[in-house]
């Protein structure tokens, strides 16, 4: 009789943590609660263990693998069931929409060393109807964080400009094996049917965010001359015209505010 194969090695390079408790998994399961024709999306399967609940549901099942033996090990395991796809691939380098060709949901235990580049990846348009992530809980907070708050930075910014977003749990490390450092959190989030910026603005707005919030102690009056290449005079009148305080700092303002100052410094700089 053959000894079990045993199971693809952690590799460290890609940030594995696999997480195993049931609980959570169903959790994360019943949180993607995909409708009738949707396409489920899952980004780093990994083992498979949360593959293997989404598998249960009447819908199609796309399953992102970067790790060549782990998806090796789930193409094997799905080879039956007509239903699943795996795809061995760099999720940042998937156009994800065009995979589901249709009406889809996004889930992932997403490693944490590029949740943001992931988070903006998905949350372009075309949008899912909603994303489930798994993700650093520190990165959880600061998703939901309002303006004003500790926590509240660009990635708040550019988040709650095209999608709301809620904490489902919270997630302990021995949750996971191998366990991670750091404590987790299983988030959604819901593209708005009203996004603050359109969809051609979604590129620039993320720039202009991410300018300003990388000079959060500067005084907006100062840092809106840098982000947007005003002269001072420029600056100073455009944050008039808006009524906003040249002392305020980046993080007092919220994503509608801040799509409001971008276009406007953009009328500016164009003049």
């Amino acid at each position: 009789m053959r000894p079990p194969r045993s199971k693809p090695p952690v590799l460290k390079r890609f940030g594995q943590h696999f997480l195993h408790d049931e609980s959570v998994l169903a959790a994360i399961a019943e949180a993607a609660s995909p409708t009738a024709g949707e396409v489920v999306v899952e980004i780093g399967p990994g083992r498979g263990a949360l593959t293997d609940l989404l598998a249960q549901r009447p819908n199609r099942l796309i399953a992102i693998e970067i790790d060549r033996a782990l998806s090796a090990s789930l193409s094997a395991r799905y080879a039956g069931n007509q239903e699943v796809t795996i795809v061995e691939q760099d999720v940042l380098k998937v156009d994800i929409a065009a995979l589901a060709g249709g009406p889809f949901v996004v889930v992932g235990n997403v490693p944490y060393y590029i949740t943001t580049p992931i988070l903006f990846h998905v949350l372009k348009p075309p949008y899912p109807r909603h994303a489930v992530f798994l993700v650093q809980r520190e990165v959880a907070e600061r998703i939901v964080a309002g303006p004003g708050s500790k926590t509240y930075g660009a990635l708040s910014a550019n988040v709650q400009a095209v999608a709301s977003a809620e904490i489902i749990r919270f997630v302990p490390p021995g949750a996971f094996r191998p366990p991670p450092k750091v404590d987790s959190a299983v988030v959604r989030v819901v593209p708005r049917s009203d996004p603050i910026i359109s969809a051609g603005e979604v590129a620039a707005y993320r720039g202009f965010v991410q300018a300003l919030f990388g000079m959060r102690r500067k005084q907006i009056g100062n840092s809106l001359r840098s982000a947007s290449q005003l002269t001072a005079e420029a600056a100073a009148a455009v944050l008039a015209g808006l009524g906003v305080d040249p002392t305020a700092r980046a993080e007092s303002l919220s994503p509608g505010e801040l799509a409001t100052l971008m276009r406007a410094s953009k009328q500016s700089a164009d003049r």
